[in-house]
């Protein structure tokens, strides 16, 4: 096998992490209207047990980032296939709602490791002309899980009615995670470990047989010699991340991360059917419409492969934070004025996340894994998605009661966030494209210690 498909072939195998979080993350939507039910939640019940995963998912964000830099990328992504694994089994078997809360947040700690280890590990193997490519892999993983959770779920809508999907069909959704769950268990064992790992752990020998493996001989003994000056400064400490140069990158990419968060792409993710069942739209369609949303926000991820190592990180989000902003304020007019299919809704809808995919879906996560220096690459990266996880969770837990309360304007809400979003990545995000991760780390922190 050639270097490059090599490359390709160990970044989709950790991708399949993404598909985890992904399929995870988006399966609960097909369930909102069953657990309503099943469970007689109100409004703010119901935001807590569809968004309960997100407080695994901030445990598990927590968790990895001080683990990973302990024992490896390769260990905690094979960690966090097995909690997927046990959690979609309980989630199948939950007699309660409290159990099935326990269940969603045991396999949120799953997506918590997945989402900061998998960008992370993708950043640390792919060469610098490709890397926004594939680190956005992790995005089209992502996306892929979700399209193929709301292709199950429309799939298992249509075994029975809306009483048998409260008894019976909302645990069938929920318990098909386990079966990619035990795939990725399985793959996590042939990838290897990040070369940078290995060598901050003084195993130079081994990140010299992966370094060649990934990038060919003739560049091993040039990068390894990179990476080695920049792990020689000193050993990263917590209080690292605070220093000055780098405290305003952390900031940075905290504020990045929460607005990632609050721009509204939960209110799709886990609330799209619910958003057409209100205005007026069957069970049916709102799934299939689902379907639909799932595979639009893939095709326009892989437009974005195409794009962030040419056109660049700063514009694309520009765009995309431009283009959401201007989606959901379309939303929020056609919410009122639905028709019985609810088209004019599900094209406003389209739009977001098509925005959204290209922008500040995959591109966030390019970001993150770049800007930070390798040796506390593995905690900054954390602090961020922490922030991103914290949104998630608050999106999440206060949607339906918002929807409940305002309405339509819930939209216009989201809407005023993206134009926030818009004037930050304006101001304050650089441009990072076609740097080794080690060239960032000089540039970008001299340029940071400018604003300091």
């Amino acid at each position: 096998m050639t270097t490059k498909p090599y490359i390709v072939f160990v970044s989709a195998v950790a991708a399949v992490g993404a598909l985890l979080f992904g399929y995870d993350t988006a399966v609960i939507s097909g369930t909102v209207d069953a657990l309503r039910v099943h469970f007689a939640l109100d409004p703010l019940r119901l935001g807590w047990v569809v968004g309960s995963a997100l407080i695994g998912s901030v445990a598990g964000v927590v968790l990895a980032g001080p683990i990973t830099d302990w024992a490896g990328r390769r260990t905690v992504l094979a960690f966090s296939a097995f909690l997927f694994l046990i959690s979609g089994i309980w989630c199948f078997l939950s007699r309660s709602e409290t159990e099935l809360v326990f269940a969603r947040i045991l396999g949120g700690v799953g997506i918590g490791f997945a989402s900061l280890l998998v960008p992370v590990y993708i950043a640390e193997i792919a060469p610098p002309k490709s890397r926004g490519a594939m680190v956005l892999l992790n995005q089209i993983g992502i996306l892929v899980g979700m399209l193929l959770s709301y292709m199950v779920n429309a799939w298992i809508g249509t075994w029975g009615d809306d009483r048998w999907l409260a008894d019976i069909g909302w645990r069938i959704m929920l318990g098909v995670s386990a079966v990619p769950a035990a795939l990725f268990f399985v793959l996590s064992f042939v990838i290897p470990e990040s070369p940078r790992w290995l060598l901050k752990k003084g195993r130079a020998e081994a990140a010299r047989r992966v370094l060649q493996r990934l990038h060919g001989a003739s560049v091993v003994e040039a990068e390894q010699q990179e990476i080695q000056a920049s792990l020689s400064q000193h050993q990263a400490k917590l209080a690292d991340l605070f220093q000055k140069g780098v405290r305003g990158t952390v900031i940075m990419a905290v504020i990045l991360a929460f607005f990632q968060a609050i721009t509204g792409i939960n209110i799709v993710m886990y609330y799209a059917p619910t958003i057409f069942t209100t205005a007026g739209v069957s069970t049916s369609k709102a799934l299939s419409h689902s379907v639909i949303i799932g595979l639009v926000m893939l095709i326009f991820t892989m437009g974005a492969m195409y794009l962030v190592d040419r056109l660049g990180r700063r514009p694309i989000m520009l765009i995309g934070s431009a283009g959401m902003g201007i989606a959901l304020i379309l939303l929020g007019f056609f919410f009122t004025r639905v028709g019985g299919s609810g088209w004019g809704l599900l094209v406003c809808i389209l739009a977001y996340v098509s925005f959204f995919s290209v922008g500040m879906g995959g591109v966030y996560f390019v970001v993150v894994s770049e800007i930070f220096p390798t040796r506390i690459r593995g905690t900054a990266a954390s602090i961020s998605v922490l922030v991103l996880w914290c949104g998630n969770y608050l999106v999440s837990l206060f949607f339906p009661a918002m929807l409940a309360a305002l309405g339509n304007v819930t939209f216009y809400v989201f809407a005023f966030m993206c134009l926030l979003c818009f004037g930050f990545v304006f101001v304050f995000l650089p441009e990072t494209k076609g740097k080794t991760l080690e060239e960032l780390e000089k540039s970008f922190f001299a340029e940071a210690r400018i604003m300091h």
